[in-house]
């Protein structure tokens, strides 16, 4: 009998010795992440303590049944009104240890909105291969974006904007086919946009404003069948809008304001039936602005100010179902401004500094 209870005791000691500890290499890989961190203000690691990081571990998350780490989730910038009303945000310096790519079952990594945390985004993390949501936005993280990007098929969300990301966008980029949202706005990334971009067939959000992208729009963007949102501000971008841009279904939101566009503006594009943000201010472009508005043009936003445009204001605008923000100053148009909807609620900035426009809100003809 006395063998017998030792040797369950034994066994229930095992038992609870697996049952209250995470894998080793995961939780190796956990104290190697939090030693290259340093986060005072919040605390967040005062609860990384003890063996199980399965259980208490602020921002950690594992499968249920192998008990390898799936989730990191730790974000700066509190996305609670009340928090973030009352500051409290935290502030995290150090950089990403390269023991995080021996969390080989993770599927998601964010370390977003820190503000402090610098150093490179580690090669290694092309070899999480059941990765789906990498955010590191509003850090300091600099060096370019990993080569073998491409390898990540599982990537679903890829947002590494706001820090100070350089070099060009990899060729394997275009991989990345089941990506639906990319955020690689406010770096300094340079280079065109990959001719293969269109590949991310199930993307639906493109935000790549305030970098140093150069060269032109690659028209097979308007083969893009889920593109909804599309922003290519702030960058060095030449050569025309392509018309198929234009021809989009689901495009409902295009920034390609503060670049060094030319060429007229495509019919296409102001006849788009879904299409309600449509910013191309402070360009080159130049010829008529198309009469193409009909009943079912709804724009809660068109800026076309700071161009070349000529020639007089389009009368189909009035016959828009809904015109929200319209600015067309800085160019060179000439006319009547129309009446009725949207013009009546317009003040005169909209019209300022152009040849010679005259009417309502401008002084008469």
């Amino acid at each position: 009998m006395r063998v017998v209870l030792i040797t369950v005791a034994i066994f229930c000691a095992a038992v609870s010795t697996t049952v209250e500890s995470c894998s080793p290499s995961d939780l190796a890989a956990l104290e190697a992440v939090k030693a290259s961190l340093t986060e005072s203000h919040l605390g967040l690691f005062n609860t990384w303590t003890g063996t199980d990081c399965c259980v208490n571990w602020y921002g950690v998350s594992c499968h249920p049944e192998t008990r390898r780490i799936v989730d990191i989730n730790l974000r700066g910038e509190s996305e609670d009104p009340i928090l973030a009303k009352s500051g409290q945000s935290g502030f995290m310096s150090g950089s990403i240890a390269p023991e995080i790519c021996n969390l080989d079952g993770l599927t998601t990594l964010v370390l977003a909105d820190w503000k402090g945390i610098t150093g490179e985004i580690p090669q290694c993390l092309t070899s999480l291969s059941s990765l789906r949501v990498l955010d590191l936005i509003g850090n300091q993280i600099s060096g370019a974006i990993p080569a073998d990007i491409g390898n990540l098929k599982m990537l679903r969300v890829l947002n590494i904007a706001d820090n100070k990301i350089t070099g060009e966008i990899p060729a394997s980029f275009v991989n990345l086919a089941g990506l639906m949202h990319l955020d690689l706005s406010n770096n300094k990334i340079s280079g065109k946009i990959p001719a293969g971009f269109s590949k991310l067939g199930m993307l639906s959000r493109a935000l790549l404003s305030r970098n140093q992208l150069t060269g032109s729009i690659p028209e097979s963007i308007g083969n893009m069948p889920r593109l909804a949102d599309l922003d290519l501000s702030r960058n060095q971008i030449s050569g025309g809008i392509p018309d198929r841009l234009g021809k989009m279904k689901v495009l409902s939101t295009l920034n390609l304001d503060s670049n060094l566009i030319s060429g007229e503006l495509p019919r296409s594009l102001l006849s788009n039936r879904g299409l309600g943000i449509l910013n191309l201010s402070r360009n080159s472009i130049e010829g008529n602005i198309p009469d193409v508005f009909h009943a079912d043009s709804y724009f809660m936003a068109l800026d076309l100010s700071y161009n070349n445009l000529k020639g007089p204001i389009p009368g189909s605008l009035s016959s828009a179902k809904y015109i929200g923000h319209l600015d067309l100053s800085h160019n060179h148009l000439c006319g009547n401004i129309p009446v009725g909807n949207p013009f009546d609620h317009l003040d005169a900035s909209s019209f300022a500094n152009n040849d010679c426009l005259c009417g309502n809100p401008l002084k008469t003809c």
